[in-house]
């Protein structure tokens, strides 16, 4: 079965990490997102791919070639970019015609679900999970029976709390393709974008059965929190921590789960937990939890918590000598 991820967005919830990297190439846990999703879907199966790439798309392109040359890699450039629906539309006619079916995995989303079982079973498949605030998601309505009734993108008055994660299997790719057309030939947009959601709503009233099959986790990368929640949930997971062999770093303590990168320079600090550093970073006199740091970062006499530091970055604590008095305050916070 064949892949379709659309990566074209700009990421401005991630600025200023995605001013110079896209937001799919952010990395996460010792790895970039669209790295974990590659991995994810090769785990399954997947050998065919379908990028649809554009802001500082060249990246994109040159990521996937140079880490996965063994993929059979498509890209399609969309610009401009208005929405999921239409950058799918843009690349219809690569999977327009794949009898069995192919995949969509938005690229800024990492998902636990049990893909080989998804891929095998028949139909139209909507991956969901049930979330507090309904009215900021793309939402499935159903019948008691799990069959797809309708879907609605970010309605004012939701009707389900259950969220579409972003992962989609599609039975009759020709029947997107067509119902893509149809909403961009009809200027058929929902807030001001040609959405994905739409085109399945036309599949629906055409007669597409669709059901839902939940997800266990659901990491939405598009924001420094759920990014930084999604880092320590996945170094967290026991495949990861059995793997993890840390080299000694002089005076200095690790706190599990962390990732450290390859050629790291660390010294008298404390890292972790849930701290992923990239490659050939220099950390020195610096306490850090919580937080991802970019590769080529340099980090001294700083105590950091709940960061996110690009690559090529450099911070510089204060230090101090003191000769403190009896009775004396001091507050540099």
């Amino acid at each position: 079965m064949k892949a379709v991820i659309p990566v074209a967005g700009i990421g401005s919830r991630l600025r200023p990490h995605t001013h110079t990297q896209p937001k799919s190439l952010v990395p996460v846990a010792g790895n970039t997102i669209l790295g974990h999703i590659i991995d994810r879907l090769v785990g399954a199966g997947v050998k065919e791919f379908v990028f649809i790439i554009g802001y500082l798309g060249e990246k994109i392109e040159s990521y996937v070639r140079r880490q996965y040359p063994e993929l059979k890699a498509t890209f399609v450039v969309q610009e401009p970019r208005e929405g999921i629906g239409h950058a799918l539309w843009l690349a219809r006619e690569k999977f327009r015609y794949d009898q069995d079916g192919i995949l969509i995995l938005l690229g800024d989303t990492i998902v636990d679900i049990d893909l080989p079982k998804m891929l095998q079973t028949p139909g139209t498949i909507l991956a969901v999970k049930e979330v507090k605030t309904p009215s900021i998601f793309g939402l499935v309505e159903t019948t008691a029976g799990g069959h797809v009734t309708k879907v609605v993108e970010k309605p004012k008055i939701p009707k389900s709390n259950f969220a579409m994660v972003g992962l989609y299997k599609i039975a009759h790719p020709d029947r997107l393709a067509i119902a893509l057309e149809r909403i961009i030939a009809e200027d058929i947009r929902t807030h001001d974008e040609f959405q994905l959601t739409d085109a399945l709503m036309l599949m629906i009233r055409e007669g597409e059965e669709m059901v839902t099959s939940p997800v266990d986790n659901w990491f939405d990368c598009g924001r420094k929190e759920t990014l930084l929640e999604a880092n320590a949930r996945l170094l967290g997971r026991p495949e990861f921590l059995e793997r993890r062999e840390y080299p000694e770093f002089p005076d200095t303590i690790i706190v599990p789960p962390v990732s450290i990168g390859r050629d790291c320079r660390i010294s008298n600090s404390i890292i972790g937990p849930n701290v992923a550093i990239g490659d050939r970073t220099i950390v020195k006199n610096t306490i850090i939890s919580d937080s991802i740091i970019g590769s080529y970062s340099e980090l001294l006499q700083a105590v950091l918590h709940d960061c996110i530091v690009g690559s090529d970055a450099s911070f510089r604590g204060m230090n101090h000598s003191l000769n403190i008095g009896d009775n004396t305050e001091i507050d540099y916070s």
